[in-house]
Order: structure tokens, then sequence, then C-alpha cells
């Protein structure tokens, strides 16, 4: 830059360093940085407590026919799916292992509790859909245990080592938003996450034969569109599971509005009744 002859120059500085420093400040004032670009906001996930308190809300809709999951930790029957007896806020049955589980759990932290004694039959009856060891009394008993904080907070903490903290997990890893992550979890809550063919594995592979997950470039909304048709598949395959409106008046609904985010107000229908949140 050239210095002018009338710019005055400070005393002790050399008119070379000054006109370095006038041109460096002129040129700063001239050509504006560019500032780094602020990074997108990310949507909470499934795990977020607003969203979770949402899945919860969903499940129970198609599970027990209410929103009020909190009040399922009593429940108990056997749905005549082979699965023996179900109960709990997620469907903790006596035939596949997480009813057992669970109890062990409970026994661990409140010994002598009224379920411990029954440990050994559900051992035998794991597998099967027998009440053996279980009659008369252990839906009466379960319903007492329901009652006990410890039983409770064990539900929750099974629910999340089995089920949701794995279909969250799995959800993110394929790049699937709150949607997506809770189409995951339903999914897993009803089938498994075993290795038969309508297991959530299963499910998942099978979803991937026609539409790849965001993680690996692929559009959001097609990949779910597979998974769910995958999904109904799977449910077919059952005769207790084969009433798919879960999928077809909820999910497949907040999936054609476009709420990827499971944002509310939701409004959905299961085996025909309908719900809503704000």
């Amino acid at each position: 830059m050239h210095l002018g002859h009338d710019a005055a120059v400070p005393s002790g500085v050399s008119r070379r360093t000054f006109a370095a420093l006038t041109g460096a400040a002129a040129l700063g004032a001239l050509v504006a940085v560019p500032r780094a670009a602020a990074a997108p906001a990310v949507a909470p996930g499934l795990d977020d407590p607003a969203k979770k308190e949402t899945a919860m809300k969903l499940v129970s809709s198609a599970e027990n026919s209410s929103l009020d999951w909190k009040a399922q930790y009593a429940y108990i029957e056997d749905i005549g799916d082979g699965r023996g007896y179900t109960a709990g806020i997620i469907g903790f049955c006596s035939g596949t292992g997480d009813m057992l589980d669970l109890v062990q759990l409970y026994a661990d932290r409140g010994p002598g509790n009224v379920l411990a004694p029954y440990l050994p039959a559900l051992r035998r009856v794991n597998g099967t859909d027998s009440h053996a060891g279980l009659d008369p009394d252990f839906p009466r008993n379960w319903r007492t245990a329901a009652q006990d904080a410890v039983f409770q907070q064990a539900q929750n903490d099974e629910r999340d080592r089995v089920y949701f903290d794995p279909a969250v997990r799995r959800g993110k890893a394929d790049g699937l938003r709150a949607l997506g992550q809770f189409a995951y979890y339903d999914a897993i809550v009803m089938h498994g996450d075993g290795t038969d063919v309508t297991g959530f594995r299963a499910i998942r592979e099978r979803a991937l034969w026609s539409a790849e997950p965001p993680a690996r470039g692929g559009d959001e909304t097609v990949y779910l569109d597979a998974f769910l048709d995958a999904r109904v598949w799977a449910m077919k395959q059952e005769e207790a599971h084969s009433d798919t409106s879960r999928v077809d008046t909820a999910q497949r609904v907040f999936l054609r509005n476009g709420n990827l985010d499971l944002n509310p107000p939701l409004d959905w229908r299961v085996y025909g009744d309908s719900y809503h949140i704000d």
C-alpha cells in the first residue's frame, strides 16, 4: 500500500514499518473475514426425556389401550400368544426369558420379596407357554410387587437395558431421528431381538433389501417405509399380532405427515381407539 506524503509517521517508527501496519489495518477494514458457519441444531433423539415419555405412551396405547403407562407396572395376563404370562410396562413374558431376568433382578435388589420364590418355576417354564408352578397366586403376587418402588425401578431398568437403549443406539447408528428410533423400539418390544425370521434383526435386514438408511446415504422416509413394510410382514406371521394398526394408523401416519422428529401434537389410532398427545 502506498503511503501518502502527508501521513504522519510516529516518532521512533520507520516509514516501512508504519506502512506495513497501516496497510494491514486497511486491508482488514476492506476485506471481511468470514465467520465459521454455526453447526446445525440436532433434534432430540428418543432418549430425550420428553421424547421417551412420548414413546412410553405410544407403546402403552398399543400394549394396554391406555396412555397411562405407569399404571401398567401391575398389569399381568396370558393373552394367548404362546408366551405364557405377559406383564408389566413393556410386556415381560414368562415364556421368553425377560420376565425371568426381571424377577431375578428384583430378587437381587430386594431379597425375600413376594416374587423371589417363583424363580425356579420361571426357569422351568422359560421357552414355553406353561403356567406350571406359577398358578394360582403368581398374578396376585405380581400385582402386590408392583406397589414396591424397587420393583417399579427394576421394570424401568430392564426395559431400558433390553429394549429401549438398544433400539435408540441402533436407530442413531442408522442415522434415524426420533420416529425411526421409535419404530425400532416398538419392533423390538413386540418381536424381540433374536435371530428368528420375525425378530427385529430379520425385519431390519428385510428393509435393507429395498432401501438404505440415512447413515448409508439413503432417504430416511424411503427407508422407514421399507422398515414398516417389513414390520407388517412380520406381524402377519403371528395370529396374535396380525392386527397391524400400531403401524398402519400410528407410525405410518407420523411418517406420512413428515414428522420424523416425533414432535407433538400427535394423533393416532390403535385397534380402532383414538389417542392424542399435546
